[in-house]
């Protein structure tokens, strides 16, 4: 049997809000954020019976890191009753980091039209492709041996839906990963609560 993977995507950050690409950057929680957090704790204790025996592996950006230990919280759990693994930071986004898309098609248009025609396999300058991130974050998903609470990223999520779950590469990139919701993963097979 896999092990089910309830997945949280950190809340909202300003540049979130701002549509900024974030990448590895270190962004906080807004306001907004924070609130999401909770949300998606009480959506979890839903869903989970005992949330806190289930292992919590959490990206180590302050943005994650913050949103587990409020939706700890909001399940009256140790809010600092988690794990971190560098493999489940974001996608790197490289040169493009803190820029808005047409702030980065202004400043590369050749980049950005490559990046257009090929979602999946495109790497920014200094940063990694879709297929970069896949390498990095399946022997951390693969090495699960039980259900889990992952808390990440954006783009961790379309990677491990590729990889878990058989979404085409060219389809991944263009998923809404929701913030303040819970995305619940098995084999072959994912739901959003």
């Amino acid at each position: 049997m896999s092990a089910t993977i309830f997945f949280i995507r950190h809340g909202e950050t300003d540049w979130n809000a701002e549509g900024r690409l974030q990448g590895q950057h270190d962004i906080p929680l807004n306001a907004r954020g924070v609130g999401q957090a909770e949300t998606a704790g009480r959506i979890l204790a839903k869903l989970v019976p005992k949330p806190g025996h289930l292992p919590w592996l959490v990206s180590p950006l302050t943005r994650t890191r913050k949103t587990a230990e409020h939706a700890r919280g909001a399940l009256r759990l140790d809010p600092l009753g988690y794990e971190t693994d560098e493999r489940l930071m974001e996608i790197r986004f490289g040169d493009w980091e803190g820029l808005t898309w047409p702030e980065a098609t202004a400043r590369d248009p050749q980049w950005a039209a490559a990046r257009e025609a090929d979602k999946w396999g495109f790497r920014p300058p200094a940063g990694e492709s879709y297929d970069d991130l896949v390498a990095r974050i399946a022997p951390c998903f693969d090495g699960l041996e039980g259900d889990s609470v992952v808390v990440a990223h954006g783009g961790v999520a379309r990677a491990v839906l590729a990889h878990r779950c058989g979404v085409a590469p060219e389809r991944a990139p263009h998923l809404d990963i929701w913030q303040g919701r819970v995305l619940v993963i098995g084999e072959r097979q994912y739901r959003w609560v």
